[in-house]
């Protein structure tokens, strides 16, 4: 009954691909933080650059990735995600 229901309801459509989306976001940011993280800081601490008083590693996976992330999350939802609504349509039950 349920498969029927969410083959008919374009608003599973739309929900399975906002998942796909936030599932990106959430690899890229992983990918993101893990790369710069063990990219940058598995050398000796003699030899790290600094910024702002962060380690270079830190810096870039954890407050750069932070911004670029959050930039990334508004503009996927202001231009890929839909508005939809939550109310059954018409007298289904």
């Amino acid at each position: 009954m349920l498969k029927e229901k969410e083959k008919r309801d374009w608003r599973f459509k739309v929900a399975d691909r906002e998942l796909k989306i936030g599932l990106l976001l959430a690899v890229i940011h992983f990918l993101w933080w893990y790369g710069f993280a063990y990219g940058m800081g598995n050398g000796p601490v003699s030899g790290y650059k600094y910024i702002w008083g962060l380690p270079s590693w830190f810096f870039y996976s954890c407050i750069v990735g932070f911004v670029f992330i959050t930039i990334l999350v508004i503009l996927s939802v202001k231009f890929l995600f839909k508005e939809v609504p939550f109310e059954e349509e018409g007298n289904e039950r």
